[in-house]
């Protein structure tokens, strides 16, 4: 059945004035929609500069035919794609490494005799080293003249183009420069999906991971590519005491980040990748909240 909402609204201008709309009525896909959803379109859909507050009311849904393309609200929700661990308390990334520990400062109910009746808040505190989680590698992790997360410049973390590149674990877990061959990866952020982020968070993750090969990270290299990322507990392999694809790409300027997570839900390209760590100087590994933005993923 066909879904449509009925609604009004009015819109007010940041600059003064507003303007109102009743009885208005828009094809949708489902049968729910947000009010700040249908916000958003308003101001999209009729070009409005300059707007603040939003009303919506009398919203309901009807059954009736789609006049156009139906505002996709489940597309709106899953523009962006977290593709990040959650870091807890006592969570073990790297074996041998201490857990983080995460706890109150000030807590709440101890913050409430500071402030007026009603009123509380809670100052956290975190006890951890930098290799947590999903994280980014910077040069100076590999190398002490190299740049820092301070001195990496937000075009490098940010909005990258970006490409998947499936090697399923099931199948080998030595990735070379074959598998990586055919493929437009110049000037981009280049994800390797191998699945390894199904045994995160067991006694399996840590030991027979996926990992590249030194000629693997020699030909991304050579390709230019701007940051290579991993679903794995390591982009290197942790059997001996030699890190040639840390060395390779980080003595180039090429970022790294490992223990990225849901790299089946990205297409193989037309997309972005983020994963900004705080500005921190004299620290070259720090967790990061990366994500995709997929292009195109919005059909109204």
């Amino acid at each position: 059945m066909e879904k449509r909402v009925k609604f009004d609204f009015e819109v007010y201008f940041t600059n003064g004035g507003s303007i109102k709309g009743e009885d208005f009525r828009l094809d949708i896909a489902s049968e729910a929609i947000s009010n700040q959803e249908l916000a958003d379109y308003i101001i999209k859909d009729l070009r409005l500069l300059m707007a603040g507050k939003v009303i919506i009311s009398n919203k309901t849904i009807l059954n009736e035919r789609h006049k156009r393309n139906a505002i996709n609200s489940e597309h709106r929700k899953h523009t962006l794609i977290d593709l990040s661990h959650t870091i807890e308390n006592g969570l073990v990334t790297y074996k041998g490494l201490p857990a983080p520990h995460i706890c109150d400062y000030l807590s709440r109910e101890n913050s409430k005799e500071f402030y007026s009746e009603g009123t509380s808040f809670q100052i956290g505190k975190i006890d951890m080293v930098t290799n947590t989680g999903t994280y980014i590698d910077c040069p100076f992790h590999r190398y002490e003249d190299g740049e820092d997360t301070a001195q990496t410049d937000l075009h490098q973390l940010a909005e990258l183009p970006a490409a998947v590149i499936r090697i399923p674990h099931t199948e080998t877990l030595e990735i070379t420069a074959d598998h990586l061959k055919n493929r437009e990866i110049r000037n981009k952020a280049v994800l390797i999906h191998t699945g390894w982020d199904q045994h995160w968070n067991t006694e399996h993750y840590y030991e027979g991971h996926p990992y590249l090969t030194l000629a693997a990270a020699e030909y991304l290299r050579d390709c230019d590519v701007k940051l290579v990322g991993i679903d794995s507990h390591n982009i290197d392999c942790t059997a001996g005491n030699t890190r040639p694809v840390h060395s390779i790409l980080l003595s180039s300027g090429i970022l790294i980040v490992e223990h990225l997570c849901n790299l089946g839900c990205l297409p193989d390209e037309n997309f972005t990748f983020t994963a900004a760590p705080p500005k921190i100087s004299g620290v070259g590994t720090f967790p990061v909240r990366a994500f995709a933005s997929l292009k195109n993923s919005i059909d109204v």
